[in-house]
Order: C-alpha cells, then structure tokens, then sequence
C-alpha cells in the first residue's frame, strides 16, 4: 500500500508524457485506470515484442494501471465517461482541450460530473496564447525550448537529446501539479482545473541554467552557461575507454593534481587557482583535463578519483547499465512474471518510503483487461456493459 492509496486516477493519457506521469502515481499506490483507444495507445506498438500489443515503452510507462479500452466517439461512451468521472479523485488528459469539449467532456461538464474532481491537462502550449492548438511532440519542444542550440553553442551539431526528455520531464512536473492540487482539495474540498504546458514547463528549465547575462535588464553580458556549454564537457577517453568525472570544486583540483603529481599547477596557473578563473578559462580547463584522462585507463582513473574523493563514474552503454554493482545491491532491476508476456525486467520505484513502500502492484496490461470490472464498480449493471459493448463503446479483451 503506497503513499497515494485511495487515490482514483481516470487516465485518458497515450503516448508518453501522460502515461509516464500517470505511471508514477500508480507506482506510489494510486488506482490508475488507462482509458485507451479501441487500438490501444501507440506506444503498445514501439519495440520488439513477444505478443503483438505489449513493446517495451508501453511496459515500462504503464505499471499499476487498469485498462479500459474504449471508443469516446461512440454512442453513450462520453456519458459512461462521465458516470466514471464521479468515482474518481483525479483525471488527466493530454487529449486537446478542444477535442474533449467537442466529445461532451470539456471542463464544465466534468466538474458538474463530480465537483471534486481534479482536472490535469497536459497540453503542448499555454492555453492562452497564439501557439494553443499547435500539435506538440518531444522532438519539437526540445527544439523550441533551446536544446539543440545549446548543442550548437558547444560547437557540435544541433541534436536533440536521444530520449524523450521533455516528455519525461513535463510528466514528472505534471505529477507535482497533480498532487499539490490533491493537497489544496483537502483543504478547500473543491476540485479544479490543473493545466501543464510541455514548452512553457521546459522552457522554464533550460532557461534556468542559460538565462545568463539575459536575466539581468539591460542584459549584463551573454547568454548560456559556460561550463555546460564548453565542446569539452563530456565523457572523457581515456587509454582504454571512457569514463565521467567532474573535478569541480577548488579542493577537487588540488587534490586532482597533487594525485597526478603537479601539486603546483593551481598556484603556477592562475586559471585554475579559483572557481572564477576556471569558469573564465573552462574550454582551457576542460582541453587539458581531456588531454590528461586519455593518459591511463579508465580502471585507473577510477581508483584515483575514489582515492582522492572526486566525483566520477563510469560511462555505462544500456547492456552495462543492467550490471552496475549499486543497482544490482539495491534491487533495481528485477525479474517479473507477466501474467501475458512471461518473465520480463523490471524496475524498482526509485524513491524509498519507511511506512508505506512503493511498488507497482500491477503490471502493464493487455488492451481493455479491466474494462467490464472497472465499469461494474462504479456501478453499471450487466446489461449497461453489455450495451455499451454492443454499440462498439466498450472493447472486450481477446
């Protein structure tokens, strides 16, 4: 029993960004009911599977879930929808706002539904400005938030990051908008409208760090970090692979150089005397780092930064990563047996509660596995599941 049982969330979520965060209130003990698709949620479809329907992304974005598989457009669907809505504590949707009001289900209809219900938005952009209906995908909202120039600033190519950054991130900022507005419920006992837009959302944190001399009005010198931007601040080769250090602090280059026998380089060179001066001289700082970590192998390396007390860490690939000795220690990944794909790897919810742990009591499941239990606990008879059924609202599973 996690921190969040009894907690009902209506999930009208697919793809990631939702799922992701819905997820993450599953895992912590919420009752998560995935409304999807009569063709499920894309994102079944993403990856080598062992039955069609149940990839990889889909399995590792929707634990603790129930599914109902259903078709809002079909006749009685919106207000099944809706008898649903009065049973639950939260519902989130990356559905367009425009869309839910065309099916019946927009804000108002909702809270008259249930007046205490949380409605969650994700949406690409804020509602109220220009870019409102635009289509938002990861790709894109990385690209407007600044990252692939930030690569370009750092002398490569524009890229974006190679996961679903934005997704993940604005899923998890969506989840602290969810529960703080649970909290002001409790207070107020009154439900409202919560919206997280993916651009202003990552906007916010890649400004954070590159605001830089923007900030001030008028500007007071450029923009961008320098340190995060220097061409050099990446894993370093060494003789033999490659490894991932930070040697940050004042203390930290002492101690580097004293271990590699030039404990007068910081007094020699004032660029590396001070936190100042190393921001100041950072691609500098970072070549010659570079150029030093390629002379002994990563092994070595290693032990010298533990020795010394610097932050460092291997680079791990994806199949390394699945051996790491801390990982293996605190359980991370661990083997599971689904009830329709057989034993697959799973992963532990990384925060740790003393009294009530989390951990995902459901595993992803198959397309509408929950749809008639779900609708007959809030209250549908028999014949009204079956009707709904019947005129093509309700999906049965296979």
């Amino acid at each position: 029993m996690g921190p969040l049982a009894g907690l009902r969330i209506l999930d009208l979520t697919s793809v990631l960004m939702g799922p992701y965060a819905t997820q993450v209130l599953g895992e912590m003990g919420a009752d998560v009911i995935k409304v999807e698709a009569p063709d499920g949620d894309v994102t079944r479809q993403i990856g080598p599977q062992r039955n069609p329907g149940m990839g990889p992304v889909f399995l590792n974005a929707n634990r603790g879930k129930r599914s109902v598989a259903m078709d809002l457009k079909a006749p009685g669907a919106a207000q099944a929808l809706l008898r649903l809505a009065k049973t639950a504590d939260v519902l989130v949707t990356n559905v367009r706002p425009r869309a839910m009001a065309r099916l019946g289900l927009g804000p108002e209809a909702l809270a008259e539904a249930n007046p205490r219900l949380i409605q969650a938005a994700l949406v690409g952009f804020d509602q109220q400005g220009p870019y409102a209906d635009r289509p938002a995908y990861d790709d894109l909202i990385q690209g407007a938030a600044g990252i692939p120039h930030a690569f370009e600033r750092s002398g490569r190519a524009p890229a974006y990051i190679p996961t679903a950054a934005a997704d993940r991130i604005v899923g998890l900022a969506a989840v602290n908008a969810i529960l703080a507005a649970v909290i002001e419920r409790e207070r107020s006992g009154l439900g409202q409208r919560v919206e997280i837009p993916m651009f202003e959302t990552m906007a916010a944190m890649v400004m954070g760090d590159h605001m830089g001399g923007l900030v001030y009005d008028p500007p007071h010198g450029p923009s961008g970090y320098p340190r995060h931007l220097s061409p050099d601040r990446r894993p370093y080769a060494t003789a033999d692979g490659w490894i991932c250090a930070l040697v940050y602090t004042d203390a930290h280059w002492r101690r580097f150089f004293a271990a590699i026998g030039r404990p007068e380089m910081p007094d020699a060179d004032a660029r590396y005397a001070t936190f100042p001066a190393r921001m100041a001289n950072i691609n500098l700082v970072y070549a010659e780092l570079s150029a030093i970590l390629q002379t002994r192998t990563t092994e070595d390396w290693l032990a010298l930064f533990q020795e010394a007390d610097i932050p460092a860490m291997p680079m791990h690939t994806f199949e390394s990563l699945l051996e790491d000795p801390h990982l293996a220690a605190t359980g991370f990944f661990r083997r599971e047996e689904h009830p329709t794909e057989g034993p697959i790897l799973g992963m532990a919810v990384p925060a740790r509660f003393s009294r009530t742990p989390a951990a995902p009591d459901r595993p992803a499941p198959a397309l509408g596995r929950d749809g008639e239990t779900v609708l007959a606990e809030a209250g549908f008879s028999a014949d009204e599941i079956a009707a709904l059924a019947e005129a093509g609202a309700l999906r049965r599973p296979a």
